[in-house]
């Protein structure tokens, strides 16, 4: 009697291949056709055949998997095929069918298509535009001092240089004075509409999404912080530039705060839009984890100026003068913390 017992207990679990169920119990305890995606709701075993007698690891509750294909071997309880090649239960008390990892509802979504660009791609630059954009106009025509905003300077400069390549004198660059600087006409284009690709899949858990994040922050670490910039890893970027492009990885979209308003007037603080977001859920500075925003304040007006991404044990990756870097989350330049932001929950 023990031994019956003892077996019926290892086939539901699903660390052992022996037993047969019955075709009623198949279609009420088994899924009879390919779920997609899966959840586990308890801890599971995954195999390498579909007889399970090869174990290859223990998967805990909330992984996600994608599945390949239903597998039903006579003599066995009905397998799911992932797409990695291990075999699990088709059992639904242990593994759930499900759309794919989550956030709540009132949270920002996980996108698992690529994220568009939000804004008009191909903006003309204009006196208090940043961004890459600005940059390059100014260093091309001897601008530049350090803060890629397109002032009167450069404005002038613009103006000066339409009249005498015989272009309407606007101080204004459109497409067509972009390309008489000499930049490729595409680059007109692919500056602002640059979105990374995303790092992460529907069947991927939770920290596969952090990962796809901070993988992308990383693509940008030693390149200089340039206000306002949110593009391609080729370029720096500033503190909530460098964070977007990240959660793009990791499949949030943000919008209306968006890579491309970025460059655009005032759009330099979009850290403070980012804190003010109720989309994001605020949690105690004690209770931070890889992944996690951190927001500072400036000293005196506690007005939100900075945002970097967490790494754990102490440090963040942060776009801050001169350079993206990881640092201690408190430091000499900034220490005053004004809370934590979690993306993925």
């Amino acid at each position: 009697m023990k031994k019956h017992w003892l077996t019926a207990l290892l086939v539901v679990a699903g660390f052992a291949s022996v037993g047969v169920t019955t075709t009623a119990q198949a279609k009420t305890s088994y899924y009879t056709s390919n779920p997609g995606i899966i959840r586990v709701k308890k801890t599971v075993a995954y195999y390498k055949n579909a007889t399970r007698t090869k174990h290859y690891a223990t998967i805990s509750k909330g992984h996600y998997a994608k599945i390949s294909k239903l597998v039903t071997v006579k003599g066995h309880a009905p397998v799911l095929k992932t797409n990695t090649g291990k075999y699990v239960t088709a059992n639904k008390a242990f593994v759930a069918k499900t759309k794919g990892y989550q956030n709540p509802k009132k949270y920002y979504q996980v996108n698992y298509t690529q994220i568009k660009p939000y804004g008009k791609v191909g903006y003309t630059v204009k006196r208090g535009y940043e961004g890459i954009k600005t940059w390059k106009i100014m260093r091309r025509l001897g601008t530049a001092n350090g803060y890629n905003k397109y002032n009167s300077a450069t404005y002038y400069a613009v103006k000066n240089f339409q009249r005498k390549h015989h272009l309407k004198a606007t101080g204004n660059v459109n497409e067509k004075t972009w390309v008489k600087l000499g930049f490729s006409k595409s680059s007109w284009t692919s500056i602002d509409s640059y979105v990374a690709p995303l790092g992460a899949h529907a069947w991927n858990g939770r920290s596969a999404h952090i990962e796809a994040m901070i993988k992308q922050a990383y693509k940008y670490k030693g390149n200089p912080y340039l206000v306002g910039s949110s593009s391609k890893t080729i370029y720096g970027t500033d503190c909530s530039g460098l964070v977007m492009q990240s959660l793009y990885a990791g499949g949030i979209n943000t919008k209306p705060i968006s890579s491309i308003h970025h460059a655009y007037p005032g759009n330099e603080w979009n850290s403070r839009n980012l804190w003010a977001s109720k989309k994001f859920k605020h949690v105690a500075y004690s209770h931070k984890q890889r992944g996690d925003l951190v927001f500072y304040y400036q000293p005196g007006t506690h007005t939100i100026w900075h945002v970097a991404i967490y790494l754990g044990k102490g440090k963040v990756i942060e776009s801050w003068p001169p350079r993206i870097m990881v640092q201690s989350i408190k430091n000499g330049q900034r220490s005053n913390v004004a809370g934590i932001a979690r993306v993925f929950n």
